[in-house]
């Protein structure tokens, strides 16, 4: 079994002792990246290593808003939702396409008909980013 590395402070407080734990930024960003896997659920992660649910959220929240940096996937591949509809109505002549690119919480909408060559920029540009 893996162990976790976490740092315990103790404080000397009005009323007693207060323990704190201090979870460093690669440990919290590992057990943030574990929770993106399919199947996966904060709760599990945060029972397994012993970290408070919230806490483990609210880790999520900063990585969703870029203040903490993910590890690189384990995998090559990664997956992500398609979501197939009805297509938009015709207007003008011609049917509107707008593609949606969605990974993990993050949905970019492209322009109405956006070229293939627009849509591989816009991917390439993620990847280079995560």
């Amino acid at each position: 079994m893996e162990t976790t590395p976490e740092v315990l402070t103790v404080r000397a407080m009005p009323g007693g002792i207060r323990r704190s734990r201090r979870w460093p930024d690669e440990v919290k960003a590992r057990l943030v990246a574990e929770t993106l896997r399919p199947g996966v659920s904060v709760n599990e992660v945060a029972r397994r290593a012993g970290v408070k649910a919230n806490h483990l959220s609210s880790w999520r929240t900063l990585a969703r808003e870029g203040k903490l940096i993910l590890p690189a996937p384990e995998d090559d591949v990664e997956f992500s939702t398609l979501v197939v509809r009805e297509p938009a109505p015709v207007t003008a002549g011609h049917l509107a396409v707008r593609p949606e690119i969605s990974v993990g919480n993050v949905t970019i909408r492209l322009e109405d008909g956006a070229s293939a060559d627009r849509i591989a920029a816009v991917v390439r540009a993620l990847m280079a980013s995560a």
